[in-house]
């Protein structure tokens, strides 16, 4: 079994980069394309708790089309978290998971704090 997720989008270079940087360094990552297999509204929850924030806000791609088009009202976290749920695009990425702790692969250089 994996000892580290990965929210890896194939291509995004970002999370291309941030996959070969865990396999350099001998990792054993479950790789789960968020786009075709999107988190619920519970894993995202989870996920913001192992990020060390409450804030939904710190994994949304404010700079995406749809984030545009829906509108959202940052300042409502659940109809944040709606937004993420029922469009996976607007997860930033990657995000890697392991155990308690998740970072946000931005830089990619950001996950060699969890091997």
């Amino acid at each position: 079994m994996a000892d580290l997720t990965i929210w890896h989008n194939p291509r995004c270079s970002k999370s291309r980069t941030t996959l070969g940087l865990l396999e350099e360094h001998g990792a054993d990552a479950e790789v789960v394309k968020y786009l075709e297999d999107a988190p619920t509204r519970a894993e995202l929850e989870a996920v913001l708790v192992k990020l060390g924030t409450d804030d939904p806000m710190a994994i949304v791609r404010t700079g995406e089309d749809r984030w545009k088009e829906l509108g959202v009202d940052k300042g409502d976290r659940e109809a944040v978290l709606d937004a993420l749920a029922a469009n996976p695009v607007l997860i930033e990425r990657p995000i890697v998971i392991k155990g308690d702790r998740a970072v946000i692969g931005r830089p990619p250089e950001n996950v060699l704090a969890l091997l």
